[in-house]
Formats: structure tokens, sequence, C-alpha cells
């Protein structure tokens, strides 16, 4: 059996894996990388619009700064995220969007003078200032009070990762393709590292490593329809949940997106209503300002979804053969805009649908698109029940997204992440804790044990079918645990997943060779999603109340009094089901404290320190004045980060220091 040694390991080559690859190689720690597919093929490639960051360089971004972004992102969150990570992601934004231009990410820039663009339906002319000729620009997204999505066109996760990889190439940084985790190699207390498969010759060996990073993707592919890549089962948060020490945060929130195409469910950018797109019902009505009349299109995207969902349900919706949609009508903005910044837009609205959107309405509806959960780690990335595990990205639960993430800020985090977790893994593995001796009988102890696994898959003669049980899964999923839940839906949901979890080992297989054979991997993976499925089911039937993309029609107020808390699950061997904890968030040590998000009606039930905290943080304001000092007297991030990352970020009216 063949053993690697390597000082990281990061399994995962996407944006969040291969940044910080590229932090723990400049720190002289020697650092592989596993992917599925070849990194540049990742799931980032697929981001469209654009990556937030407060440089307020443009004439809608003036007066944006790390403050606004925070406050957009709590908010966003509906006050389920760590607002100490919120601010350290706010202030590294702008950090990691001037390193990516010069990496050479070709983001678009102002242009000095006036532009025609589309707001609230209506062509206006705006005026470039002649100091912001050249810097970069940006785009409206929703839920944002200002314009800060900067962007490559609509093919802004493809520039990213394709410049990231270039670095990681220049660092001679080892990515090994096809290959596949099939466990963390642990002694109850430390990560040593992974099991590993070579997809292709079926080969086991281990890797083993002072800090393993997690950096996997998301879970979408647990759903019938995702925008996800068909990569995004998540096996990043199975092999932290297998562990049965590791803990995965807030899997219940999943956030579904409101413009993916019919019946393909491939994304059209958010892009598309940021620049001015509209969205219309089965009789050309534009139907959002009817309910959010004050953010319209660009409102949350939790709550566009679940206004197009209502609207459907009322009957609006267009009938076809693959179930009632609407319209996304971007002619509005004309043939040259399209051509030019949502190029990637009709290409799919061209050889997905035979349209073109210059012309004709794109047929949208939401679908699952993205995963607040994941591996549970504190502010530097890092599992705090298995040391030496590390997580990052749209795998991790940093957590960030709370419970609905803002458009823009996921492939932000993917390189702030990456920068940040960097960093911290490299202290790591120079301190005390990371200075233990591996293990190599334990390796061959994990190794043996998945071949035996693998082998009595290939060897079972079982009746079932992995296939039927995974079609069944998603059905459920898409089903119960989707846009609109409720109590019934989800305790059977759980019920009958985790009987498809019982029949999945007893699956039996046609090919039974152990080398390159898709229906093996079917076979082995399919009971680790059906243990994510079951975390997300379980977790959103416990939670009695209504939060970002968690809507339960039964319980339809934000319960802050009961419910101001991240929900933490786990798997003990030998379990039916998983165990579910919580962690408190403590409104005492919160920069905003929780208030009203400003859709719908104001129905939250207040956590009795919110009003104290509120007051006390209004006095602190006006007591400092000047906005630096008031937030480091409110929240002293700073003292979190990197040396080197702590200086200010400088903007046209504001030089920095």
């Amino acid at each position: 059996m063949k053993i690697n040694y390597t000082d990281v390991l990061v399994i995962g080559g996407g944006l969040a894996g291969l940044r910080t690859a590229i932090g723990v190689k400049r720190r002289g720690l020697e650092t592989l990388i596993l992917s599925l597919v070849p990194a540049k093929r990742s799931h980032s490639v697929a981001a469209q619009g654009g990556m937030q960051a407060s440089l307020g360089n443009g004439i809608k971004g003036e007066g944006d700064n790390e403050d606004v972004h925070f406050e957009d992102t709590v908010r966003g969150s509906d006050w389920g995220c760590d607002q100490r990570v919120a601010r350290m992601f706010a202030h590294m934004a702008p950090k990691a969007v001037r390193e990516l231009a010069a990496w050479g990410v070709a983001w678009n820039r102002v242009q000095r003078g006036d532009r025609e663009v589309v707001i609230n339906g209506q062509r206006v002319t705006l005026t470039e200032k002649e100091a912001a000729h050249g810097l970069i620009t940006a785009r409206d997204f929703g839920g944002t009070r200002k314009w800060r999505t900067c962007f490559t066109s609509d093919g802004t996760g493809h520039a990213m990762l394709y410049s990231v990889s270039d670095q990681v190439i220049g660092e001679s940084i080892p990515v090994h393709e096809r290959m596949e985790a099939l466990a963390l190699i642990h002694d109850g207390e430390r990560c040593q590292g992974a099991v590993v498969r070579d997809l292709i010759s079926g080969e086991l060996s281990a890797c083993m490593a002072t800090a393993t990073v997690l950096a996997t993707g998301g879970y979408g592919r647990i759903y019938g329809i995702s925008t996800n890549a068909l990569i995004n089962e998540g096996m990043g948060a199975a092999l932290a949940l297998e562990t049965g020490i590791a803990r995965l945060g807030n899997m219940e929130a999943v956030q579904f997106h409101p413009t993916a195409i019919v019946p393909a469910g491939i994304l059209v950018t958010e892009g598309c209503r940021g620049d001015g797109g509209l969205l219309l019902d089965k009789d050309g009505h534009r139907f959002m300002p009817d309910y959010e009349p004050e953010k319209k299109e660009l409102a949350s995207r939790d709550v566009v979804s679940r206004r197009m969902a209502e609207h459907m349900r009322a009957g609006k919706g267009v009938k076809s053969a693959y179930g009632d949609h609407l319209w996304l009508d971007i002619s509005n903005l004309g043939a040259a805009h399209i051509d030019k910044n949502l190029r990637e837009v009709k290409d799919i609205c061209h050889y997905f649908l035979g349209i073109d959107p210059a012309k004709d309405p794109i047929p949208v509806r939401p679908t699952q698109h993205y995963s607040m959960g994941g591996v549970r780690t504190d502010h530097r990335g890092e599992s705090p029940w298995l040391q030496g595990l590390f997580s990052c990205g749209e795998a991790a639960c940093w957590d960030l997204h709370g419970f609905n993430r803002l458009g823009g800020n996921s492939v932000a985090e993917t390189v702030v992440a990456g920068m940040l977790v960097g960093e911290y893994v490299a202290d790591y593995c120079a301190s005390s804790a990371g200075q233990g001796d591996f293990s190599p009988a334990l390796a061959r102890q994990f190794v043996a044990r998945e071949r035996a696994s693998l082998n009595a898959i290939a060897a079972a003669s079982g009746g079932e079918s992995a296939v039927a049980l995974r079609t069944r899964m998603e059905q459920i999923m898409t089903d119960r645990v989707g846009l609109f839940r409720n109590g019934a839906d989800l305790e059977s949901a759980v019920a009958e997943l985790s009987e498809l979890l019982t029949r999945s080992r007893n699956v039996g297989l046609r090919a039974k060779n152990l080398d390159a054979n898709p229906e093996l991997v079917l076979a082995y993976r399919l009971p680790r999603m059906l243990k994510v499925a079951l975390t997300v089911a379980l977790g959103a039937l416990q939670r009695t109340e209504s939060r970002g993309a968690h809507y339960r029609e039964d319980y339809p107020a934000r319960n802050d009094r009961d419910w101001l808390n991240r929900t933490l699950a786990y798997w003990p061997e030998g379990d039916d089901l998983p165990r579910l904890d919580y962690e408190s968030l403590d409104v005492m040590h919160m920069e905003l404290p929780p208030g009203f998000r400003g859709y719908g009606i104001n129905n939250v039930v207040a956590h009795p320190g919110s009003a104290e905290r509120q007051a006390e943080v209004d006095e602190m304001h006006v007591a400092k004045l000047d906005r630096y000092a008031s937030q480091a007297a409110l929240m002293p991030f700073k003292q979190w980060l990197p040396i080197r990352y702590r200086r200010r970020n400088s903007r046209l009216d504001d030089p920095g220091k």
C-alpha cells in the first residue's frame, strides 16, 4: 500500500482549495491537491455574475465601504451568520479582487463620462467620474444597497478559476486529478489525512498530512434539479460526518436561485436582473413590484424565489410540458449589451432553449442552487472538534451566509476564505498542535477498512438499484424539503430517507470490477448522499421557524427568541439518524443586532436581548463618531486577521492607511 506524506492536503480543486494551497505553499509548506476533475473544470468555473467587493469606484457604488457590505451581508443572512466572519470577509474582499486583478483577471472597468443603463425598467444616463476612469467597476445585485458586484461580463468564475489555477501551476503545486477522498484518517482527536481512490485504476492509497482541508463544494445534487455541477454531491460534508466527531452546521439552509432555465435547470445569472432584466408572468405582467415595491426583482434571492413560487401558485405561471414557469425578459437591455456583458446567457439560451434572449423571454423558475450549510468551522476555518481538519468555500459553514447568501458573496468567499484559511493552516502546521507524529499503522487500518467496504459492495448480490434509490432521494428532497416546507412533509421525508439509507446497503451491481466503474462509484456514494440528505431534512424538521431560505409554512415567523442559533449535526457510528445540537448566537456581542429585514411584513419574534444591545450599539456610534473607531469598539475583528491583511482598504474618497 502506498502512503504519501505532505504538510497540507487540500481536497477539492475549485477556487477555495486552489487559493488555500497557494497560501500555504507561499509560507514554505508542501501541499497536495486532490480533484475529482481537472482543476479548471471545477464548479467554480460556472459562476457568472460577479464577485462582491466594496471598491466604491463607479457612481452607483459611491459611498460604499466595509460597513455597508457587512450590514448587507448580515441582513441577507437573516441574522443567521457569524458577524465576526462577516466583518473579516467585508474587509478582505477588496484585497482579494485587487489581487486577482494583479493575477490577470480582466475585470470590467469604469469608463469616464455618460453611459446608458436600465434601472427599474427605465433607461437612465449615468455620468462616471474622470477620477474613476480605468478602475474596476461593478453591477447591481439583489439585497445590496450599492452596486458592488465586480464582474468580467458574465464569465467571472471562468476568469477567476483560470487565473488562480495558473498561479497554482506557477507555484509548482501538484494537482492529482481524477482522485477521490474516501475517508478521513483520524485517531478520534486529530485528522491525519485521507484514504484516496484513483477513479481510473481503482487503486487505494493513503495521503497523510499535518493539516487536511475540505474544499469540495456544495451538496446540491441531493436534489432532483439543481444548478450545481454533477460532482457536487456533498462528499466533503459526508467525509466529515462519517468521522462521527466533526460537526456540520446549518445543513437545512439550502438556497434556491430564482432564475434557472426550464427544463434543464441551468443557471442564468442574477446579473440579468442586476443589469435591468424583468420578471414577467403568463400575462406579461411585471409582478415583483406587487410583492416587493422597494427592491422588486433585486430583493434577496430567497425572497424573489418565494414570491415567484407564490405567484405561480396563484395561477399566474406559464404552463409547459415541464411544469409551470415564469419569464425573465432581458430584451430591454438590447443586443449590444447582451453580446458584451451577458454572452454566456446568450449561449445558454441558444444551445439549450433555441431562443435569442435579445428578442425572446427566457423561461425560468426557482431551482436549488447553493448550500449555506457545510462542515462547521471556527473563524479560522478549523473544526473545533477534530484537530487538523479545516474547510473553506461552499463545503464549509464558516459561517458567512447564515440562512441566505447574497449573490456575489460566494465567489468572493472562495478567494477570501482561501487567503485567510491558507494563513491559518500554515500557522497551525508551525504550532505545537501541528507537531504530532503520523501513524502509518492508522493509515493502513483505514485503507484496509475502505478496501473491504468496496470489495463487499462489488461482491454483493442485493436486489436494490442504486439508480432507483438515488432518483427517489432526489424526488423526496425536491418535493418535501424544498422552497416551502411543513412539518408533515418533513416528517415523511425523514422517515423515507431513513428507509432508503437502509435499502442502500443492499445494492447489487452488474459490473463487479474495482477500477473505472461508475456503477461502483454510485453505490458507495449513495449512502453518504442519503446521510447528507437526512441532516438537511431532520434539521429542517426540528427548526420550527422561518429564517432566510428555510421557510416553514406552519411556522412563518422568524423566531429570534427560540431559534437564534446554529444547527450542529453529527453522526456517531451505529446510529440510525444524525444527532442535532445547537450553537447559540450571542446577541450581546453582535455589531448589528437582529432587526426587521425589510421584506414583506414584520413578523419577527424578538430576542429579549436585541433592544438592549441595539441601545448599546447606538450609544457607541454616537460616542465615537468616526466609523472606524465605532466599529473597532463594537467588534475589533482585525485582531483575528493575519498582520499582512490588517491595513485599511483605499478608495477614491478614503486613501486608507
